[in-house]
């Protein structure tokens, strides 16, 4: 018994490594050039929250217990990578539980918002979404752009076999 509780988790490697993969590609500077996304840290949790969600619906979509298991370790690593954030931020102890559950509502706010329409393929409620949520305007020229860049990734990772999508995502050209 105590062999297996000290015995390390691939799982948790393998989603410290897909996480850092999403945050690589959500911190891609042509997102706050050509997208006009502002440098804000609520702009970037969106776009954390989106290369996350692309990744875990994908691994989630392979429907086998390797699959569920790499997508439930990549979100535990992203909950726990803003748990520590909050932290480094100098939250107490005892406010860290009030902020990180405003925090889980918004990250479960924003894949709701998300998922139906990646899963549709519907650019139209998903650009409406990312101008609400991303550039926090209802008309921002650039939402339906990066619905188009979340489609064309989902699609991209869709078409990637599995074990490479472990490796190397296949994200879209922004």
């Amino acid at each position: 018994m105590l062999k297996n509780l000290f015995k390390p988790r691939s799982g948790f490697r393998l989603g410290d490594d897909l996480y850092a993969k999403a945050v690589s590609q959500a911190r891609n500077p042509a997102f706050y050039t050509r997208l006009a996304v502002d440098d804000r840290i609520d702009a970037r949790f969106e776009l954390y929250t989106l290369h996350v969600l692309l990744l875990v619906l994908r691994l989630r979509d392979e429907n086998t217990a390797q699959g569920q298991d790499a997508a439930q370790a990549v979100f535990d690593i992203y909950v726990s990578a803003l748990d520590h954030v909050l932290r480094e931020e100098g939250v107490g102890d005892v406010a860290v539980g009030k902020k990180m559950r405003k925090l889980g509502e918004a990250l479960y706010g924003r894949m709701n918002a998300y998922e139906q329409p990646l899963r549709a393929g519907d650019a139209a409620a998903l650009a409406e979404a990312m101008a609400k949520n991303v550039y926090a305007d209802p008309q921002a020229p650039h939402a339906d752009t990066l619905a188009r860049y979340a489609l064309t990734t989902r699609a991209a990772l869709a078409a990637q076999d599995f074990n490479k999508v472990l490796a190397t995502p296949a994200w879209a050209e922004v």
